[in-house]
């Protein structure tokens, strides 16, 4: 039996392609194992922030290196595949074969080549994204399910429209199917995956389906499908990302009237300044994302957000950085991935002038990072004492007689319990707080 490895970084929707991949790879027969003892080394990698590209650089490198001392195959696949095709093979003449996005229907007959020995220069592309049939990890009781692929909205700091291509929404049929598969498989959480998912749009026999209505859509199948075996149900869905500007109020009611979907949304701002958003070419003002927030919060008092931070963007002042901060106290985000400007290269950013010098970018990076740290541990301190629904994930990582869980507002929450447990719903009360961690005691 073949054996392979493989190593993901980035986004959600890397972890998801991944899982996907493997499914391909048991399908052809291969055996996962550590990296020592693999025929096939495979790299699934981003090119979205400059660290995670360089990681995989450097983990390229090391894998090239190692192939002087044993014979396997390498392969990378992904976004920086994609953006580096041709400089991939000739940086690292060790890398067997590179993947870009529009392979992915090659990546079969790579399996198939690898096991015989043999190797061809070219695979095969398609013009459009193709999407796998499933994208679960056996065991797993949370699951990602992309359902569309691309973005269309080339904010001017952003690779991922060059790389991912245009967007594309899946079939709603295909996407039915494999939450009906999940859920046979003892799923009890989906999150429904896509650059900008509040751009899906099918178009079938005259009709459309948006985004909100293919959520109506799959609550309706869940809670029909549900109604006659209530064992083993998918009891939650999540979704990523939303882009602000596509946020609608028919989003909001949908999510507002079924408790299915998660109290949390991860909703970008990026800036709070108006002058750096346009530059940025997001596409909303200051206080359109804020009254977007009012408008959510109305609707679900219990909800919270999340949020993605950048700072030190071409030509941004001081009052820009301190408009950021005042978004930040005004929307009370739950948690936030916070990050200074990086250029990448071909996007407009790149050869924006009035770069911002890098210690002042960290200046503005470390304010943005403490001013977080106090809302998050005021929030935090707020939700003492009440009692919540929780998914228990796993084993604490400090006692293995407690376990890992998180509610539909995305707290963690640690307690005492069996890992007979994992994969279950339980109701807990919020009694203490350890860093960015919840106490809980089931009740």
């Amino acid at each position: 039996m073949k054996q392979y490895h493989i190593e993901t970084y980035g986004c959600e929707m890397n972890k998801a392609e991944s899982a996907a991949m493997e499914a391909t790879l048991r399908e052809h027969g291969w055996k996962r194992v550590s990296e020592q003892d693999a025929d096939l080394v495979i790299l699934n990698t981003c090119t979205v922030r400059t660290t995670a590209e360089n990681r995989a650089w450097n983990r390229i490198s090391q894998l090239s290196a190692r192939k002087k001392e044993r014979a396997f195959a390498l392969a990378v696949v992904g976004c920086m595949a994609e953006q580096h095709k041709g400089a991939i093979q000739k940086k690292a003449p060790g890398v067997d074969y590179v993947l870009g996005t529009f392979q992915k229907q090659s990546f079969g007959l790579m399996l198939d080549l690898v096991a015989k020995g043999e190797k061809i220069d070219v695979l095969e592309e398609t013009p459009t994204y193709v999407f796998g049939a499933s994208y679960h990890e056996p065991g797993a009781f949370r699951s990602f399910v992309p359902i569309m692929h691309g973005c269309n909205n080339f904010c001017s700091y952003c690779i991922v429209p060059y790389v991912r291509g245009r967007e594309i929404s899946r079939n709603p049929s295909n996407i039915l199917k494999e939450i009906d598969q999940l859920e046979d498989l003892g799923v009890r959480e989906i999150t429904l995956l896509g650059q900008n998912v509040n751009s899906y749009r099918w178009e079938e026999q005259g009709h459309v389906l948006d985004f909100p209505g293919l959520l109506k859509l799959i609550a309706r199948h869940l809670h029909d499908r549900q109604s006659s075996d209530a064992h083993g149900r998918i009891g939650w869905i999540r979704f990523l990302t939303s882009h602000p500007k596509d946020l609608s109020d028919s989003l909001i009611d949908t999510i507002a009237e079924d408790p299915i979907f998660c109290r949390h949304i991860h909703l970008p701002v990026q800036s709070g300044s108006n002058s750096v958003l346009a530059r940025m070419n997001r596409k909303y003002t200051r206080e359109y994302y804020l009254s977007l927030v009012d408008r959510l919060k109305a609707a679900m008092p219990d909800l919270t957000l999340s949020t993605d931070i950048l700072v030190g963007f071409p030509g941004e002042t001081d009052d820009d950085a301190e408009q950021t901060l005042d978004l930040m106290r005004q929307v009370r985000f739950a948690y936030s991935f916070m990050y200074h400007f990086n250029a990448r290269g071909g996007t407009p950013a790149a050869s924006m002038p009035d770069k911002v010098p890098d210690k002042t970018k960290k200046q503005r990076l470390a304010r943005v990072i403490a001013l977080q740290k106090e809302i998050t541990s005021a929030l935090m301190r707020e939700r003492l004492g009440q009692t919540d629904e929780v998914l228990i994930e796993g084993v604490s990582r400090r006692s293995k007689k407690e376990v890992l869980a998180r509610t539909a507002r995305d707290e963690m929450v640690v307690l005492p319990a069996a890992q007979s447990r994992i994969g279950q719903f339980a109701r807990v009360k919020l009694v203490s707080i350890s860093g960015n961690t919840f106490r809980g005691e089931e009740v």
